[in-house]
């Protein structure tokens, strides 16, 4: 028997107590930076296993890390447990309905309560293996909060939490089972205030200067600019105080909150100052002024083939999530009109409701471009590191979505969340007990940044804040 499949019998064995870790999460649904009940679940049971726990990592409140074992390597497994506002739903219905017994109207709309627990999981079955055996070698899970829209990898990675790490591992649940070879987008997102001066909109309309013009007008702005930058940026806002609900009253205050993607951070920042220009124009033209705060960002993914490749080993070892008829038959109540999953596969007429296979990769073969980011990007660029997805909700099921929240605490999730504690398990020990694929791993690492160096996306005095 392999050392992966004594791993997945001991992943088997623990996995009820992770399954119920990810459904407190998801009962629990807490946005980023605010994570504090999701971090002590976490804490705690990482504490119960034996491992050794440093709180706030970094200088980050809801960041920990949890050892185990001594000496070198040391193989960082990451996990993740924001939400996301707005999309709180009852598990298991198709319909859209939110959770009752949800107060807080969040939800886990990008499976990160599984993400966590999986993690945790692997690292837990990596933990024991290395005791049972005698093996040197040490494991630390690291707790990351404020995936979403904050980054906070990125945090912990300029204060310095994974410098003495040899190679991380981590993933994330999706619609389908593979090896992420792909790469991201760097972002950048900030805060834009315009503050105006009120007065009676119909007495004395011209004593007023309206901060709501000023972002109205950005908005529009932005908008022709979408015309004018490369095909693979993004930008989105949302609108967080449009001045009040008085029209009669010249609202002398808006805010906004920009997000800004690119393919890499240079190209990001060039198209965050643009988009700077554009507020500060719309301020002039309103006779407003604006003050715009960084709020943080991330890098690009810096991918590993070597990595990549052993890890693609290991899962077609164990092979696709094995799920059974009810899962499908529950998955098919999910289905959407949407033609490609989350990684942009065709979706084909009589498909199977849950991927039930492995997709491969050509080490060849060009990277795949995605269009979203994640803090995983910074890590990449200061040790090597790979990730692998699952297949846990239906597919086709939308990111961020309130269908996929339903799916969340089903069997099939559970299943998923399993699969890829296996798969980062067995990487994990692959790199524990084989000195020569680590040597490659930092080998390619070592000739990519030699060439491109790591640049924080952070702006000089973006901190982590404090908790609320």
């Amino acid at each position: 028997m392999s050392t992966t499949h004594d791993l997945a019998r001991l992943i088997d064995e623990l996995a009820p107590r992770y399954t119920a870790l990810s459904d407190a999460i998801w009962d629990d649904p807490e946005l980023r930076w605010e994570e504090t009940a999701s971090a002590e679940r976490h804490i705690e049971l990482a504490r119960a296993e034996g491992f050794r726990i440093t709180p706030a990592i970094g200088g980050v409140p809801t960041a920990f890390s949890a050892e185990a074992g001594s000496g070198e390597p040391v193989i960082a497994v990451l996990g993740e447990y924001d939400a996301l506002a707005g999309l709180s739903q009852e598990s298991g219905n198709p319909e859209r309905t939110p959770d009752p017994a949800n107060t807080s109207g969040n939800g886990q709309g990008c499976g990160h309560h599984l993400l966590g627990a999986g993690s945790l999981l692997a690292a837990t079955a990596v933990k024991r293996y290395l005791e049972e055996n005698g093996l040197p070698g040490t494991v630390r899970y690291y707790g990351c909060p404020a995936e979403e829209a904050a980054a906070g990898k990125t945090f912990m990675v300029a204060a310095g939490a994974f410098d003495d790490v040899d190679a991380s591992i981590c993933w994330h649940p999706g619609d389908s089972t593979l090896v992420q070879r792909d790469h991201s987008l760097a972002y950048m997102q900030s805060y834009v205030r315009f503050t105006g001066l009120a007065s009676h909109a119909g007495a004395s309309p011209e004593l007023g200067r309206s901060a709501l013009d000023a972002l109205e007008l950005m908005n529009v702005g932005v908008n022709f600019l979408r015309e004018h930058m490369l095909s693979d940026c993004r930008i989105h806002y949302a609108i967080l105080d449009g001045g009040g609900r008085s029209a009669n009253v010249v609202q002398p205050y808006a805010e906004a909150y920009y997000v800004v993607r690119a393919p890499n951070v240079r190209e990001m920042r060039a198209l965050f100052e643009r988009v700077r220009k554009i507020a500060e124009g719309a301020a002039l033209m309103t006779e407003t002024t604006v003050e715009i705060e960084v709020d943080g960002g991330s890098s690009n993914l810096l991918g590993n083939t070597v990595l990549e490749t052993s890890m693609q080993d290991t899962l077609l070892e164990l092979g696709p999530v094995p799920f059974d008829e009810q899962d499908l038959t529950t998955a098919r109540q999910f289905l959407t009109d949407k033609p490609l999953d989350m990684f942009g596969t065709r979706i084909e007429e009589g498909d199977s409701p849950l991927h039930d296979g492995v997709i491969t990769f050509d080490a060849g073969a060009p990277r795949r471009v995605l269009t979203g980011s994640t803090d995983v990007g910074d890590v990449s660029w200061v040790t090597p590191t790979v990730q692998c997805t699952t297949a846990c909700v239906s597919r086709g099921t939308p990111a961020h979505s309130w269908q996929l929240v339903a799916q969340g605490k089903l069997p099939a999730a559970h299943k998923g969340m399993v699969h890829a504690a296996k798969i980062m398990a067995g990487s994990a020990m692959n790199l524990l007990t084989d000195a020569s694929l680590l040597k490659l791993a930092k080998e390619e690492f070592l000739e990519r940044t030699t060439k491109q160096p790591y640049d924080s996306p952070l702006v000089d005095g973006v901190i982590a804040p404090p908790l609320r």
